[in-house]
């Protein structure tokens, strides 16, 4: 979907490749994986610093759950990891998204988190049967649905829109 949109993406695996990132997206996955990978390639440290230091960040699913406060830290608010249900549960929904221009977004929700507690300087973008399940807090932009699994690229584009205003190309 970046690569669609004009960026240069590339994966990140272990510190080095942080360096001379423009932004980061934070991908669905299986969060406590994740936070495993994260831990033994000693991202922990780096990845806190390029979000808290304004990488513009996009954040989906478990990614969402990898920013929190008990993981690592970068947003001011607390995830319920399948909060909708197990894998059978999981659905598709139309959002308004505050900021989000064009109509509703088409959501996919697997076996997907919710906000379950947040700070005042998280805005609440988007809700679901009255949980939180996209937020913005500072440059980070996180969803707890899979944007990716739709043709609706305009959440990635916001991301590459945010990286070319500040005159820089290569989200990963």
């Amino acid at each position: 979907m970046l690569t669609g949109l004009g960026a240069e993406p590339r994966i990140v695996r272990t510190p080095p490749d942080l360096d001379a990132l423009d932004a980061l997206v934070l991908p669905g996955g299986e969060s406590t994986t994740m936070t495993l990978g994260i831990e033994r390639e000693g991202l922990a440290g780096p990845l806190r610093e390029l979000v808290v230091g304004g990488t513009p960040t996009l954040a989906t699913c478990a990614g969402l759950i990898v920013l929190d406060r008990d993981h690592l830290d970068v947003l001011d608010l607390t995830t319920r990891r399948n909060a909708f249900g197990r894998q059978v549960r999981s659905f598709e929904t139309d959002l308004d998204l505050e900021g989000v221009e064009g109509g509703p977004l088409r959501a996919v929700f697997i076996r997907a988190p919710w906000v379950e507690e947040h700070g005042r300087d998280v805005e609440v973008l988007a809700e679901v049967d009255g949980h939180p399940v996209a937020v913005r807090q500072g440059d980070v932009l996180a969803v707890a649905f899979h944007p990716e699994l739709t043709r609706d690229a305009r959440l990635h584009l916001m991301l590459v829109q945010t990286v070319a205003k500040r005159g820089t190309k290569e989200p990963a």
